[in-house]
């Protein structure tokens, strides 16, 4: 067996066995060469993978068509609140129905200058009338009813002077004949018996007058108490009349005051119930301003505060009369009046721009407001770089706003260029790549 496998041996050919032994050497090249080709390759994606990233711009890109920027300045900052205020009269009469009804009629049209007492509608009420009616017959018996009490107090009154006329007469004739028995008992004409019946009688016939007088005046007296109730009855009536009376008097409205009527709508045939309003009497002889403020001045807005209104060429003043405690969709409303002349030709619903002095003017550094204070509650802002390329969030200090400026107390400086409009889309982004 091992002479067949020499002789196998030696029947190879030279160059079979040259090429084994130059394969088993290959071996290891090649391997070696593949883990080269490997790490070339991670190594050029890894540099493609880079040059991406680094051509790849960083932050949230943003058209910077869509931004709103202003450039902190140096400059006097005037403590003024700018307010756009809406010319209203100075005195308004509101006009609600007191009473319900189907109108009747209608006597004036809106935009009407009215004189006090003009009449403005009828309303029809049957029940209304009904009750005036039944009202007004209670009142009329109880009136009947209170004449018969004064008239039986009256007679009753008669009755007791009669009775105590007649009863005092009876104390005369009896005190005469007590002295006429005296004096004959005196003389021994008549006996001690008969004098004792005269004292008798005289004794009876007081008593029957006292008697008569204390129970005439419980009488009188019973009387008259009927007669006062009976009194504040027919009073109370008379009053409750009198009401029914003045609420049936709503259906023929008249105007409180002078003034022009306006927001009156009113047509014949509709319905109206009590507390409907109908419309408003303004008194157009003088004005006031009216206008919303940002919750932001709530605490430094206050009644007394002056203002001042340019207008006409001239700057009329104003003050702060009326602040409305109420806060609505993040704004609360003021009032001003004129302290001096008003501007010719004012019209109410005009709107006008007014300016309400919180403070004195200082010199400070300045920033434009906008919607970004709302946005991020005056803590950051986005400050450009100086290619207008990118923006960055930068931490502020923001004081007191007031003319549309905003005062910078810490964290930019004059000729810096800033974001003033919203940046709530922005997010918590730190930087902002800005697209032309």
């Amino acid at each position: 067996m091992n002479s067949a496998a020499n002789a196998n041996l030696h029947n190879l050919r030279p160059d079979a066995a040259i090429s084994g032994a130059a394969m088993d050497r290959a071996l290891p090249v090649n391997k070696y060469a593949r883990r080269l080709r490997w790490a070339a390759v991670v190594t050029g994606v890894a540099l493609v993978a880079a040059a991406l990233y680094l051509s790849v711009p960083r932050g949230l890109s943003v058209p910077l068509s869509e931004l709103s920027i202003s450039t902190v300045t140096d400059g006097l900052f005037l403590d003024e609140l700018v307010l756009r205020a809406q010319v209203v009269p100075a005195h308004q009469v509101l006009l609600d129905a007191t009473e319900s009804g189907r109108v009747d009629a209608v006597l004036v049209r809106d935009g009407d200058m009215l004189k006090e007492g003009a009449l403005l509608y009828r309303l029809s009420n049957p029940q209304r009338e009904q009750e005036v009616l039944q009202r007004a017959s209670e009142v009329a018996q109880q009136q009947a009813n209170l004449a018969m009490q004064r008239t039986a107090l009256a007679s009753a009154m008669a009755m007791q002077r009669r009775d105590v006329s007649t009863l005092a007469h009876e104390l005369n004739k009896a005190e005469n004949d007590l002295r006429r028995q005296q004096g004959l008992a005196a003389q021994g004409f008549v006996s001690n018996a008969v004098l004792e019946d005269a004292r008798l009688r005289l004794a009876q016939q007081q008593r029957l007058l006292a008697q008569a007088k204390e129970d005439g005046n419980t009488e009188l007296r019973t009387r008259e108490q009927a007669v006062a109730e009976m009194e504040r009855a027919v009073k109370g009536l008379s009053e409750g009349l009198a009401v029914v009376r003045r609420a049936a008097s709503g259906l023929a409205a008249r105007a409180p005051r002078d003034g022009q009527l306006s927001g009156f709508t009113l047509q014949v045939g509709s319905s109206v119930k009590p507390g409907d309003r109908l419309g408003r009497i303004d008194d157009i002889a003088r004005f006031k301003l009216s206008g919303n403020v940002d919750e932001f001045y709530l605490a430094r807005v206050q009644t007394g505060l002056t203002a001042s209104l340019e207008a006409a060429g001239k700057t009329w003043p104003l003050a702060v009369s009326q602040r409305l405690p109420q806060v609505k969709d993040g704004r609360f409303g003021v009032e001003l009046e004129f302290t001096q002349e008003m501007p010719p030709a004012l019209q109410a619903g005009q709107s006008l721009d007014a300016r309400i002095r919180l403070g004195s003017p200082a010199q400070a550094r300045l920033l434009a407001d906008g919607a970004f204070y709302a946005d991020s509650g005056g803590a950051w802002v986005y400050v450009l770089s100086a290619d207008s390329q990118s923006a960055t969030r930068r931490s502020v200090r923001l004081g007191r706003r007031a003319a549309g400026r905003i005062e910078v107390l810490d964290g930019l400086a004059a000729g810096e260029r800033v974001i003033t409009s919203k940046v709530r889309p922005y997010g918590e982004a730190k930087t902002l790549n800005l697209k032309s």
